[in-house]
């Protein structure tokens, strides 16, 4: 029979136990953060004059308008007093309710406490109330350029999803509850979680979204059967197995984006581009890039154009025997591959058949929600970033990347692992997403500068490798492909770049989701649909609005599209022969270096 001695004796040795760990934990903390090699200072936060112009606005308008600012506040004021005053009132029936609220939905409050506990409800009206507030403010500001104003919008909206109350724990019912149900287990666990996030990015709070031990290369993902056929200092090229007996004798060369690594087009088996592509009779290459350490601070745009895209034409070429071959470029290496058709058609070089892009921009003019960090300040501090250590390390692109979407990517993983104590899920797209890659220094000045920045391939020219090169000279066969919520490649600017295309045979569409979800969009799954218009002498609006919308994956109408452009059948090629003999299974090597942090 357990008495309470025993239960108070077991619980005191919990506690020791918990204290104990919490001690160890305590010192790998201070060690894990004495490791790190933070960003420039620079990059953490905009330049003060935004902030500063900002105040100027304000004080403007209240010299000028002082009723408006006035009404504003005393909106905010008396809405808060209001709410004080009606969670008295709810208290003082003796009943434990919370007052009438009418915030609306958020589902970062979903625990049904939010709306029946008068703490809880109290706070979280209180925050929305602040909330709008300050939208409010920003909002009405005036005498603020265009670009100021999306700043302020952007930086108003981190503040206010930082101080969410689920972000911290004396305010996160669903955190407190699990603490208490496991007798505080929840919150070493939680720190154990942070200080092993701390350990594996030498110093950075990077949350992991995976477990990045339920995945290996080759194993689980990536793992469409080819072999790494060329390798240089630039890339590894590998050449996949053939799915059938015949394939068409044009190959097929796709090149992936260097920002992230090559296997989100090969996640598993049943939403993989890679290995659908194999299916349908292509001979198919793909470009896997190195992963920059510092030596390669020096590596610009044109090596990536010379060692990259172009060697692995001519290898895709010498291997088949084909005088041409058709080319993909996603993202990045979309926007690279329209200056290496713009480079080859000066030079008079006929490799390239066609060209797809996948959320490729080129028209930077409207630079989107990266406008807060396309301008001087950010661009500047890049620089010395770069400067002093040779590259743009992952951790900054990926960081940045993450607070475009912060209560998705920062916030909400933090709250389960930190928080709550959970392990992080076995999600290939997440482990996808948090194995990032290095960017060289040079190459990076290049493409926010000159293309980001100053729009020189579409306004006057962007010199590389001793030509001027230009959107319009794009004159072969093209097809687009786009997301409807792309938040990183907004369809309506990849379509006003593509009809500066000088090409009198191309194709635009648009797929539902985002910029990876409409993209690895199978037809198995027949989840996100697709629209088309052939006129694309219209605006964007005009565009979308004259469109038909087909329902399941686009992957279908581009193949039919590329059929038409990939020549007769030919026996099926299979990896590895006299010239170029196979040098690794895939995925290869190259993918396997891990981003420097």
């Amino acid at each position: 029979m357990t008495t309470k001695e025993d239960v108070a004796l077991e619980n005191l040795d919990r506690l020791n136990e918990n204290l104990a760990r919490v001690e160890e934990l305590s010192k790998r903390f201070l060690n894990a953060v004495s490791q790190r090699n933070p960003a420039n200072p620079t990059l953490n936060a905009p330049d003060q004059d935004v902030f500063l112009n900002a105040a100027t606005a304000y004080w403007a308008e209240m010299a000028q308008n002082p009723s408006k600012l006035f009404e504003n506040q005393l909106e905010f004021w008396g809405k808060s007093v209001k709410h004080y005053i009606e969670a008295q009132q709810a208290l003082a029936k003796g009943t434990f309710e919370a007052p009438q609220d009418e915030t609306g939905d958020d589902r970062r409050f979903s625990n049904p406490l939010w709306k029946t506990h008068p703490y809880f409800n109290f706070v979280k009206q209180q925050y929305m109330r602040n909330a709008d507030a300050i939208r409010t403010a920003v909002g009405e500001l005036q005498d603020l350029d265009e670009t100021e104003r999306k700043r302020l919008n952007y930086f108003a909206q981190q503040i206010i999803d930082m101080m969410a109350p689920t972000n911290f724990l004396g305010t996160n019912p669903d955190a407190l509850e699990k603490a208490v149900e496991t007798e505080g287990e929840s919150l070493v666990r939680g720190l154990e979680n942070l200080v092993a996030d701390l350990e594996a990015n030498q110093g950075e709070m990077l949350v992991r979204l995976a477990d990045d031990s339920a995945f290996e290369l080759g194993r689980n993902v990536a793992t469409t059967p080819g072999q790494v056929v060329y390798r240089n200092r630039m890339m590894e090229l590998i050449q996949y197995a053939p799915a059938t007996d015949q394939v068409h004798a044009t190959p097929l060369v796709i090149f992936p984006p260097w920002i992230n690594k090559f296997y989100i087009l090969d996640l598993t088996a049943r939403n993989s581009l890679i290995k659908w592509i194999t299916e349908q009779g292509y001979t198919l290459f793909v470009v896997s890039w190195f992963n920059p350490d510092p030596s390669y601070r020096d590596i610009g745009m044109e090596h990536y154009i010379e060692e990259g895209f172009l060697e692995a034409i001519r290898v895709a070429k010498d291997i088949t025997g084909e005088r041409q071959v058709n080319a993909v470029g996603y993202c990045i290496a979309g926007t690279t591959l329209h200056l290496v058709l713009s480079l080859l058609k000066k030079r008079g070089d006929k490799s390239i058949k066609s060209a797809t892009f996948f959320t490729a921009l080129t028209d930077f003019s409207d630079q989107g929600e990266f406008t807060p960090f396309l301008q001087n300040d950010f661009i500047d501090g890049i620089e010395v970033e770069v400067e002093k250590q040779g590259i743009l390390r992952g951790f900054i692109m990926g960081r940045t990347m993450s607070f475009l979407r912060s209560n998705d990517l920062i916030y909400s993983p933090a709250i389960r692992s930190y928080m709550l104590g959970e392990a992080p899920p076995a999600f290939d797209l997440l482990y996808w997403n948090g194995d990032g890659s290095n960017l060289p220094g040079r190459m990076v000045m290049q493409y926010l500068r000159g293309l980001c920045q100053r729009n020189e391939f579409v306004e006057g020219g962007f010199e590389l490798l001793g030509e001027k090169l230009h959107v319009s000279d794009v004159d072969l066969p093209i097809m687009s492909i786009t997301c409807e919520n792309d938040h990183i490649a907004r369809w309506k600017d990849c379509y006003r770049g593509f009809q500066q295309t000088g090409s009198k045979n191309r194709s635009f569409i648009v797929s539902e989701s985002g910029h990876v979800a409409g993209i690895v969009n199978p037809p198995s799954k027949n989840k996100y649909g697709h629209y088309t218009n052939d006129d694309l002498s219209l605006d964007a609006d005009g565009w979308m609005a004259g469109a038909t919308h087909h329902d399941g994956s686009w992957w279908p109408r581009w193949e039919s599209w590329l059929r038409k452009r990939s020549g007769k059948m030919v026996p099926a090629r299979t990896p590895g022969d006299s010239g170029y003999p196979a040098l690794a299974p895939a995925p290869g090597t190259y993918v396997k270096v891990k981003a420097n942090i």
